[in-house]
């Protein structure tokens, strides 16, 4: 009887234990998740101040007469203002320092 109740005792914490094992690789993956997309910000950031600004080419007015095709390709600019290169990088930064935090 006695061997009976230390293995029936034994099955909950066993389960016990493996849904806590489980919860921590969890809080892992989402720790680190949280460090790659605070980095992201920095990187982001620190490369809006850099440059200031980025171009890109939009194709656009797309038009077929026949055999002839004719398109358009626009070349636009964005300004990266200032403040959101440092915001990016004050919010990367806080989110690093968070996630370095154990509760």
């Amino acid at each position: 009887m006695l061997v009976a109740r230390s293995r029936a005792a034994q099955a909950p914490l066993q389960s016990v234990t493996a849904y806590s094992l489980n919860c921590k690789s969890t809080k892992g993956k989402l720790m680190s998740s949280t460090k790659i997309i605070a980095l992201v910000l920095i990187i982001a950031g620190a490369l809006g101040l850099a440059y200031g600004k980025f171009t890109y080419t939009k194709e656009t007015h797309d038009a077929k007469i026949g055999p002839i095709e004719l398109s358009v390709k626009d070349k636009e600019t964005v300004n990266v203002p200032m403040w959101a290169g440092i915001g990016a990088i004050v919010v990367g930064a806080g989110l690093l320092l968070a996630s370095g935090r154990k509760i």
